[in-house]
């Protein structure tokens, strides 16, 4: 769908933008993420699943848009984890589950969040990010 990202397979990806250029962003996205993932254990954190976007420039292939955040990328707590469950996240899955529970039919424009679920969200991205880090930020929801 337009405006949606899409799963592509490798053999896709080599259809599409040749072998070499598919090799490069394998490898590239799996030593991202494996490192990532290493981070986040140590943090006390399961890296579930990410996405990395990549471009080309006149200079070659880049890395492009935010990675590992919260956003692009399903942070869960290994205490809380079952397999074959949902998880508990620290992620955008809280808002897409409260929009679940709307009759909304998904076409823009979305409906306006409470307050509270605003306020949830934002104390999910700034654990996730203290988790991450190990620094804290004080924000507030508007």
């Amino acid at each position: 769908q337009e405006g949606h990202d899409e799963i592509l397979s490798f053999r896709q990806a080599v259809d599409i933008v040749g072998r070499e250029t598919a090799e490069w962003a394998q490898h590239t996205t799996l030593t991202l993420y494996h490192s990532a993932a290493r981070h986040a254990e140590q943090q006390g954190l399961i890296l579930a699943d990410t996405k990395f976007e990549f471009g080309e420039t006149p200079d070659g292939l880049i890395w492009i848009d935010e990675a590992l955040t919260p956003d692009s990328s399903r942070y869960w707590e290994p205490s809380l984890y079952e397999p074959g469950h949902a998880q508990p996240s620290y992620d955008k899955q809280f808002v897409r589950d409260y929009l679940e529970t709307l009759a909304w039919d998904k076409r823009p424009p979305g409906p306006t969040l409470p307050p509270e679920i605003v306020a949830r969200t934002l104390d999910k991205y700034l654990e996730a990010y203290a988790r991450i880090t190990g620094k804290s930020l004080a924000l507030q929801a508007v």
